[in-house]
Order: structure tokens, then C-alpha cells, then sequence
């Protein structure tokens, strides 16, 4: 089967999964029957797919890392940033010390570097799945803010782990100060090279267009590289792609607000990534589908060589670690509610004491998924001296069953967890939502008045352009008479509404301009500004066509 083929398929699988999700009548995460159709689909065909580790992580995460960093809520972002802080580093190194040794433990057949790559690579959260469990589970919007916030941070952390962990079972060696020493050298070069590769490309873009014009293709292929050269130029300097990936996100973020994009540009683009957002995910869990039954065979034989026979082993391995990471992820996160309460104690603040089963479910809610996937398919196949890398078949499935256990998990506690919980009340967009309509509907406002001066000013036929002013600011009130009957007042009427999409552009442009600006400043969520943002693209692309 050609390689055309076998990626037609897996978008042909992607697509069938998208309608099964919507058929059924309870709440299935998509990953789940993603992966339910890779394997069906193995199991019935000569469906196969051989990875390359390091084709496979450049592919897929990159983009997906960028478009994370690019969309994540920066108000909720920093307002949370200890929480989060600690649930994406701190928790991290707790999980992958504690899991690596009982993993170890576990499975002695594995040695202990393996069992520390596994455990870095099942570290890191998920939210896309907690996402599709929420579309019918009534998760505060902070507390999912939290798990956006924690997923884009400890990817890039536990992908930085399983580097040492691989680097460990590699040499056989391990140097703590060594690898702070890196963990430095990575981190600050990859978030580095990501802020400065993403402005030099922005600024660079919009020096062309000034002078050249956009073209709305070129800038979205643009956009579509950014992350794969900030991967890739990390990546040569020894730095964390990963890192660099999502800075490059982040700093794509903040370029955005500055609003030097066409608002066509903005909206196609907005499609385009959507679009690679959902295929990239589905493809990954139709491929892990796929790789199951040979992974299953593999572990199998792992399975023998620790001293079992029978491979039912492999379930007991899974709930084990399973349960090991909701049982480390409970500790973490009460110890934190406890340390936060004890902190506002002693500053006088006032917190609401949170129930345990909230504490539970942000325990499940910390699903596995694309990012563990992808990173633990980037397993060497081989050792440095040409010999099988150990364990690698077992790992693999173990993170593959990691991952669907705790999405059947999720996805079955969840409902349980929240009903009936006493949530404290969402704050409401709607005053925030208001204030920017106003503030923008004045920025709009000045700007006709403003331009309404400078052409009366500038030409003549002032009564005209008062008209068409006025039609605008009264939002396309019109007052139709006899004289727009006659060729001559349809000759009127067409200098008008020419002179009134002016008008609406630049009505546009300020009310565009003044969002960012309440976006930059934090008055807003980002959320908002893309609700407004949106809406305002979609009628400068009505007035501009």
C-alpha cells in the first residue's frame, strides 16, 4: 500500500470518527473511537504503518505545541500562573521520580532509564479529551483554563525529562549536575529562539506586505511554517524544539493583536488551522490504533521475560500506573489547595473551602493523550552499539493503554465527580462583553467622525458624505425618496453606499484596533477578543468583496 494510500485512509478515518461521535447517545471522547477504528481497521486489513520516531515528532507536534501556545487564554494564563506553575513543573518531576521507580518496581524487566522515559512521557496532560467529556459535564471554565494552562506547559516539561531518560538508557549514564545544567541550556535557548524566530518572521511579513501587498495564501503557509522552523532551528542549536514550539505560540499571540493582518487573511487562516488541528489529532490515535496489535504482541514477550506467563500481566500493568498517576496527581494538587488555603490564612483573605471530589476530578481530568503518544513513539529503536533499545515495544503500549484507560475513565467518573457539587459561579462574560462593545462602538464612532472630516476637508459634495456618514452611524438607516428612482438618484444612491462601505471600513479597522487594545492590556478575556475579532473579519470581508 503506497504512502498516498495510507494517509488518505487515516483522514478517511478521522472524518468517519467526527460522524460515529456525533451518532452516539452518551458521551464518548473522539480519541476513543479513533483509536477504536485504527484497530479495527488493523485487525481486518494489511493496513500498516511503519514510524520513523523523529519523522513522526516533527510532523505532529510542533504545530500542534504552536497552535496551543497561540490559542491558550493569556488573562486566565497569568492569573492562575502559580497554579499552573506548579501543576506543569512541579508535578511533573514529582510524577516522573515517583512513577519511574514503581514503575521500575513493577516491571523489573524494564530497566530503570526506560521506566523514566515512560513515566515522563505519560506526565504530560491532555485537555482535547477533557474538552469533549465537558461538552456535557458542567467543569468550571477556570478549572478548565487550569488544565489548558498545565497541558501546554508539561508538555514541553515532560518531553524535556523523557529527553534525559532516553540520553540515560542511551549511555548508561546520568549526572544531575550535568543535567541541570542542559535543562538551562534547553530551555532558555528553545523559548528564546521561539520568541525571536516567530518576531523575526512577523516583522519581516509585514515589511513585504506594506510594500508588496498580502496575499492571503503566502501568509497562511507562512503561519503554517512558523512552528516547524522554530522546532527546527531549536533543534540545531541543541535547544528544545518543544520549548520553541510553544513560545513560538505564545509570541504568535501577542504579533496577532497588533492587527496588521487582513481580516479575509484572518479568517481563512482561522479554518486552515482548525482544520490541521483536528486532522493531526485524529490521525495520531487512528495510528496508535493501528500499532496496537503489534504492540500487544511485543509486550507480550516482555511480559515472559519478567517472569509471567500469562499476558492478561499486561491489563494489571496498565491499571496499576493508571491508578498510580491519579493517586500522585490527588496528593499534588490537595497538598496545593491546603498550601493555598493556609497562605490566604495568613494574608486574610477569604477562600472557599474546596471539596474533595473537586480535588478528585481534577485527579481524573488529567487524561492522556496526542503529546504522550507522540512522545513515546520517538523511543530509539536501537541502542548505540546497533542492539534492540529495551523494553521499547512494552513502553509503547503501556503509554497506549495509559492513554485509554484514562480517557474511559474520565469520561465515566467525571459526570459522577461534578453532579450534584456545589460549583462556585462562573463569572459572566456579559459585562466584559459589553464593555468592549461600547469601548469599540466609540473607537468606531470617532474614527467616522474623523474621516468624515478629513474628506469633507479634502473634496467637495460635503452633503453627500454627511449623508453617508449619517447612514452608518444610524446602522444603515435609510430613507429612501423619490429621487433614488431616477437615474440620476441612482447614480446618488451608488455614490452613497460607495462613500458608507468607506465609512464601515474604517468604522471596522477602529472598533478591530480597539479590541486588540483591550486585549493587550488584559481588560478582556482572549476569548472575547476572538468572539469580536471574528465578527468584525466576517463584515470587513462582506464591505471589501
Amino acid at each position: 500500500m503506497t504512502i498516498i494510500s495510507l494517509v488518505l485512509i487515516m483522514l478517511l478515518l478521522v472524518v468517519v470518527s467526527g460522524f460515529v461521535v456525533r451518532m452516539l447517545p452518551w458521551p464518548i471522547p473522539l480519541p476513543l473511537v479513533q483509536i477504536t477504528l485504527g484497530s479495527v481497521i488493523a485487525l481486518f486489513s494489511d493496513f500498516n504503518v511503519v514510524l520513523d520516531p523523529e519523522i513522526f515528532f516533527l510532523l505532529f507536534l510542533p504545530p500542534l505545541l504552536f497552535l496551543d501556545g497561540w490559542r491558550i487564554p493569556k488573562k486566565g494564563l497569568f492569573r492562575d500562573k502559580g497554579t499552573i506553575l506548579e501543576l506543569s513543573l512541579g508535578l511533573v518531576i514529582f510524577t516522573v521520580i515517583g512513577m519511574g521507580y514503581f514503575i521500575h518496581w513493577l516491571i523489573p524487566a524494564m530497566p530503570l532509564a526506560v521506566s523514566f522515559a515512560l513515566a515522563a512521557v505519560v506526565s504530560p496532560t491532555d485537555p482535547v479529551a477533557v474538552s469533549a467529556i465537558a461538552a456535557k459535564t458542567p467543569i468550571p471554565k477556570r478549572i478548565m483554563h487550569i488544565l489548558e494552562g498545565e497541558s501546554l506547559l508539561n508538555d514541553a516539561s515532560g518531553l524535556v525529562c523523557l529527553r534525559f531518560a532516553v540520553a540515560a538508557a542511551l549511555s548508561g549514564m546520568f549526572s544531575i549536575t550535568s543535567a541541570v545544567g542542559t535543562f538551562l541550556w534547553l530551555a532558555i535557548g528553545g523559548i528564546a529562539i521561539g520568541v525571536l524566530v516567530t518576531l523575526g518572521i512577523a516583522k519581516a511579513k509585514s515589511w513585504l506586505s506594506l510594500r508588496l501587498g498580502e496575499e492571503t495564501g503566502t501568509q497562511i503557509l507562512i503561519s503554517l511554517l512558523i512552528p516547524f522552523g522554530a522546532y527546527l532551528a531549536a533543534e540545531h542549536l541543541h535547544c528544545s524544539g518543544i520549548l520553541a514550539a510553544v513560545a513560538a505560540g505564545i509570541t504568535m499571540s501577542y504579533v496577532e493583536t497588533s492587527g496588521k493582518v487582513n481580516a479575509v487573511t484572518r479568517v481563512r487562516r482561522n479554518v486552515v488551522w482548525d482544520a490541521i488541528q483536528f486532522s493531526a489529532n485524529g490521525v495520531i490515535f487512528v495510528l496508535l490504533g493501528q500499532q496496537l496489535p503489534d504492540l500487544a504482541n511485543g509486550a507480550a514477550r516482555i511480559v515472559i521475560e519478567s517472569g509471567h506467563h500469562q499476558s492478561w500481566w499486561l491489563g494489571i500493568y496498565i491499571v496499576a500506573i493508571t491508578f498510580g498517576l491519579a493517586l500522585l496527581r490527588f496528593c499534588w494538587v490537595w497538598i496545593s489547595v491546603r498550601f493555598t488555603m493556609l497562605r490566604a490564612h495568613y494574608t486574610g483573605q477569604s477562600v472557599q473551602k474546596t471539596h474533595w471530589r473537586m480535588i478528585a476530578a481534577m485527579s481524573v481530568a488529567g487524561v492522556r493523550g496526542a503529546v504522550t503518544l507522540a512522545g513515546v513513539l520517538t523511543l530509539p529503536v536501537v541502542m548505540l552499539d546497533g542492539s534492540p533499545f529495551p523494553a521499547r515495544d512494552l513502553a509503547i503500549f503501556m503509554a497506549a493503554g495509559v492513554i485509554i484507560l484514562s480517557l474511559v475513565v474520565a469520561s465515566i467518573s467525571l459526570p459522577r465527580l461534578m453532579k450534584g457539587l456545589n460549583l462556585p459561579p462562573e463569572p459572566s462574560h456579559e459585562a466584559e462583553e459589553d464593555f468592549a462593545r461600547q469601548e469599540s462602538s466609540k473607537a468606531a464612532l470617532q474614527a467616522i467622525e474623523q474621516a468624515q472630516h478629513h474628506i469633507n476637508m479634502s473634496q467637495g459634495d460635503e452633503h453627500i458624505y454627511a449623508e453617508a456618514a449619517a447612514r452608518v452611524m444610524g446602522f444603515y438607516h435609510h430613507q429612501m425618496d423619490d429621487r433614488h428612482r431616477t437615474e440620476e438618484g441612482k447614480e446618488y444612491l451608488r455614490r452613497i453606499e460607495d462613500i458608507e462601505r468607506h465609512f464601515h471600513l474604517v468604522a471596522l479597522n477602529a472598533e478591530r484596533d480597539e479590541i486588540f487594545r483591550l486585549s493587550r492590556t488584559r481588560q478582556i478575556e482572549d476569548d472575547v477578543m476572538r468572539k469580536f475579532v471574528r465578527e468584525i473579519d466576517l463584515m470587513e470581508a462582506r464591505y471589501s468583496s
